[in-house]
């Protein structure tokens, strides 16, 4: 039985144990439509043309997660951002652990989704939100289709949350091979701030894969910093969508730090809903053997007055692929606007592979976009003057990789998590360097 049937198999038991009353059940009942209509992407589709899941979905999956596998925080201790105090929001197997997961309902939701779908307090909330920013494509439809759990991030107007929250996913490896559809809704009210990392995180060499998603709602003067850390075995693979829609004047920025995994496939859309938005899109990757990384992103200006940042460095070694496919979409009343687009990339062995394609797609005739792709090596001259100076060669190799990267850290506004993602990159080079960007 292809992974599809059993998918679509499984819905109808999964769809006996929910309420008929649910404020979701239409919209999971028209998606597992469009989804057994659609299918799993192919590479015949151009948005797909340089990553396939033919061996990914070749696995026998479990669809349906086990009950609760227990975990001590001192297991995965190194997962979270212990050096400094955050909300957590933990699931272990797809199952929400109330025992690593510090929740809030003081004057912020800081919960489950599971929760917002079931108590009549969160309807208006759901209805008014729910699936509204996601777009209508097969895997987005999937998970709509069965979601069930994830975060639910409710900040009411003019509330600033005091601490980072953290959304975290384990898997255990209690099934020989599982397939997770975690389903996040972010709802950030006028004039409020929230500070978001997230993490999918396997613990075994057994086979992962991870249907996310996640919706953004930004309303006017919010702020909203949302943080990415991918750094997973390689069995582990990852399709992570995320879809933002902002109001006038809010200020969204995503990091994304892609630094491990099988195949990871990032679709990351904006849409710019009122005046004087501002969006910051920045990535770092860095792979190594056979992995694979494919950012696919979109910022849709609609408005005038506004901007946009896109800027993505990578550097692979190996046999590595990388794929980077960025769009700017300016409609023809989205006049003044400033849109950037940067991709550069490092091919640090011959076998290495990057595809990159920007994109400016602009119907309005006063604005300033420009974007920008370059794909080379490490400069020559910058490596032998370090050594000259008596740098060893891998050290040297190392400082220019971080240099390469420091203009995308530079902006991370967590000090702590920005320690962390430097030490990070800093294994991932093999080097231990004693200063920080």
């Amino acid at each position: 039985m292809s992974l599809k049937d059993k998918l679509l198999s499984s819905y109808l038991a999964f769809e006996d144990h929910l309420e008929a009353d649910s404020p979701i059940h239409d919209l999971r009942t028209d998606a597992i439509k469009q989804f057994q209509e659609a299918g799993f992407p192919t590479k015949k589709e151009e948005a797909w043309k340089y990553t396939s899941l033919s061996k990914v979905l070749k696995q026998d999956y479990s669809i349906f997660p086990s009950p609760e596998n227990n975990l001590e925080f001192k297991q995965v201790k190194k997962y979270f951002l212990h050096d400094v105090d955050t909300y957590k929001i933990v699931f272990v197997d797809g199952v929400y652990s109330a025992f690593l997961s510090e929740t809030t309902h003081d004057k912020v939701d800081v919960c489950l989704l599971s929760s917002a779908l079931s108590k009549p307090k969160y309807k208006p909330v759901i209805e008014a939100y729910f699936n509204k920013a996601a777009k209508k494509d097969s895997l987005t439809s999937l998970n709509t289709a069965f979601a069930k759990e994830g975060a639910y991030i409710y900040i009411p107007k003019h509330r600033e949350v005091e601490k980072p929250i953290e959304i975290i996913n384990f898997a255990t490896g209690s099934e020989a091979a599982l397939m997770v559809q975690p389903r996040n809704l972010v709802v950030v009210g006028e004039n409020a701030h929230v500070q978001i990392i997230e993490r999918h995180q396997s613990l075994s060499s057994n086979a992962v894969l991870t249907n996310s998603v996640t919706e953004i709602f930004a309303e006017k003067r919010a702020i909203v910093d949302y943080y990415k850390i991918q750094n997973d075995v390689s069995t582990a693979s990852l399709i992570d969508s995320t879809y933002i829609a902002q109001e006038t004047q809010s200020h969204c920025k995503v990091h994304t730090f892609s630094l491990g995994g099988n195949i990871t496939r990032n679709n990351l859309q904006f849409i710019q809903n009122g005046e004087r938005c501002e969006s910051t899109l920045k990535g770092i990757t860095i792979l190594e053997n056979k992995q694979h990384v494919d950012h696919n992103t979109l910022v849709h200006h609609t408005q005038p007055n506004c901007e946009s940042h896109q800027d993505y460095k990578g550097i692979y070694a190996d046999t590595s692929t990388g794929v980077f496919n960025g769009k700017v979409y300016v409609d023809k009343i989205a006049q003044k606007i400033d849109a950037f687009q940067q991709n550069n990339n490092i091919l640090i062995d011959d076998k290495a592979t990057i595809n990159a394609k920007p994109q400016l797609e602009i119907f309005a005739d006063d604005v300033k976009c420009s974007h920008g792709c370059t794909i080379g090596q490490l400069d020559e001259e910058a490596l032998f003057y370090l050594r000259s100076r008596g740098i060893a060669k891998k050290e040297a190799r190392a400082l220019l990789m971080y240099a390469f990267a420091n203009n995308v850290l530079e902006s991370v506004s967590i000090p702590e998590l920005k320690t962390r993602i430097n030490k990070q990159i800093a294994a991932k080079i093999g080097v231990s360097l004693g200063f920080q960007l």
